[in-house]
């Protein structure tokens, strides 16, 4: 199995962060921004990271909190939690675009993006603001109608939970009636059915995102799969 380690990246305004970066084992099928939740790059972030390297990607997970805590993770406890929250509240979306601008440099091309939760609006942000994104798939993204006046400009699709009481189906109602022509894909379960940390774990809906993911970037690389 894939296992990565630390690097450092520089944000648009100079500050220095730090990220988990692991290299495929086999043939490169580009490169992929990988955005943490809430909770910060995690252990289950990394495993994610881990399992798109063994299929071909280069992956980058920047730890985007660093400014106010480096290294910051968090875990279900109720004060974590908070902490968890306060933070993805007091970091601005210019910041955070500047800072996938350096994760995306730091990338051979193709380059796509995924996120979960909190970066699941933060790789939405990536589709419409940041240049050399291929591809972008982001998952239950409850803070994109902050966002909603802006356009992808590559290829993107969305995942949502149908039960999911955080992004009620209104939100996701009102992100489709703006932009009626993106894929949004909905799934019986609830928020952040593809960790498994998570009470709301759904391993079917997980690999089914996962394959329309990796569909969706093989679509976007420019390369013809081999039959």
């Amino acid at each position: 199995m894939a296992r990565g380690g630390s690097a450092r990246l520089k944000g648009a305004d100079g500050f220095e962060f730090g990220a988990y970066r692991v290299l495929p084992e086999d043939a490169r099928h580009g490169g992929l921004v990988l955005i943490q939740e809430i909770f910060g790059v995690t252990a289950h972030i990394r495993e994610l990271c881990d399992s798109f390297a063994e299929e071909g990607y280069e992956v980058i997970a920047p730890s985007l909190y660093d400014r106010l805590e480096p290294g910051f993770e968090a875990d279900y406890a109720p004060e974590a939690m908070a902490k968890a929250v306060r933070y993805s509240q007091e970091t601005p979306w210019d910041q955070v675009e500047g800072d996938l601008n350096a994760a995306i440099a730091a990338l051979n091309g193709p380059v796509f993006v995924t996120g979960f939760c909190w970066g699941g609006t933060a790789s939405w942000l990536a589709a419409c603001r940041c240049p050399g994104v291929a591809a972008v798939s982001s998952f239950y993204g409850r803070r994109i109608p902050e966002l909603l006046a802006e356009t992808p400009k590559c290829p993107t699709i969305l995942h949502f939970g149908k039960t999911d009481a955080s992004i009620p189906m209104e939100t996701v109602d009102q992100i489709a009636e703006a932009h009626p022509d993106l894929p949004i894909h909905l799934y019986d379960a609830g928020h952040g059915f593809v960790s498994d940390r998570s009470r709301d774990y759904q391993p079917d809906a997980a690999r089914l995102a996962r394959l329309r993911t990796l569909q969706l970037f093989q679509r976007s690389s420019g390369v013809r799969a081999e039959v």
